[in-house]
């Protein structure tokens, strides 16, 4: 499928492994590839639309949150893939005494850090801090995070080593046996090409904790599910027909273009109403269900 977020050049592949059912972008990019796609979209020409969307989370952050409430009362929360720490922002209304302290590659750490949102804020790749902060956290979270990286299983290792014994270790990831995977195809948001290396079926992400001394306590299906399926197909279709005339990436704002757009977006409307309704009834039934695009797994690193 081409880059149906911003419109950027490039064609890309996902392939599923026979046996296993894992998702994997082959060719996968480069990480200079990774920049060129990242920049623009959460930073930058995008980074206001981003803050938008997650600062609308707060439901979903605080389901996150709670998850860890029957198993433990931690002190030091490290949350990996942190964008501009408004999770952990929202966190301290479930846990207020703890220090969070987040962790991420782009530049919205920082501000993370500037808002208070975080206590300090790590700016660069997880495994290069795994060493550094070893055995310093009494919980680490990827929360739709491990999908985003090269070497998902690296990402893991250090987890396991920046955790104290008997830490915890949350995962959220969009699961790639979603029936709404099938139904919508390249239209499905999670697939989120180019930026989504790998999608990780549940019985994998659980074996491969289990071979890294973890053992899993919860995983929860239904409440992670996010309901944006059928508009976020609807947005995808919309970008497809007609990119944004004025993206610096393109061709140029032509007339041709911004009517083609306006014509576009015009005709998305209804559609976008429609999705919305069927969105509503998909999440009531994958709350119900047990069921939905993405699932939730705690795991506890067990003591030697």
């Amino acid at each position: 499928m081409p880059d149906l977020l911003q419109g950027k050049p490039g064609r890309f592949t996902l392939e599923r492994c026979g046996e296993c059912r894992h998702v994997f972008q082959n060719p996968r990019l480069t990480s200079e590839g990774l920049d060129f796609y990242y920049r623009d979209f959460y930073d930058g020409r995008g980074g206001e639309g981003a803050g938008t969307v997650f600062g609308r989370l707060g439901a979903a952050y605080r389901g996150r949150a709670e998850m860890l409430l029957p198993h433990a009362d931690p002190a030091s929360w490290l949350d990996v893939g942190t964008g501009h720490g408004h999770f952990c922002n929202a966190a301290r209304d479930v846990w207020p005494r703890t220090r969070f302290d987040g962790l991420d590659m782009g530049d919205g750490v920082r501000e993370a850090e500037r808002r208070g949102w975080v206590e300090t804020g790590y700016l660069g790749q997880f495994p290069e801090f795994a060493s550094k902060l070893a055995g310093q956290y009494e919980v680490v979270s990827m929360y739709h995070y491990l999908e985003h990286t090269r070497e998902p299983l690296a990402e893991l290792d250090a987890a396991a080593t920046v955790l104290a014994p008997g830490g915890f270790l949350a995962i959220e990831l969009p699961d790639p046996q979603s029936r709404m995977a099938r139904l919508l195809g390249p239209f499905w948001l999670p697939w989120f090409q180019p930026q989504h290396q790998h999608l990780m079926p549940a019985a994998n992400l659980r074996e491969a904790l289990a071979d890294r001394g973890f053992t899993v306590v919860a995983e929860e299906h239904g409440p992670a599910h996010q309901g944006n399926d059928f508009f976020g197909a609807v947005a995808l279709a919309a970008t497809r027909l007609a990119p944004d005339p004025d993206r610096p990436w393109g061709p140029g704002p032509t007339p041709r273009a911004r009517l083609l757009a306006h014509a576009v977006r015009g005709a998305a409307l209804p559609c976008f109403a429609a999705a919305a309704v069927l969105d509503a009834l998909r999440t009531v039934a994958a709350r119900r269900t047990d069921g939905g695009n993405a699932y939730r797994m705690l795991a506890r690193k067990d003591t030697p």
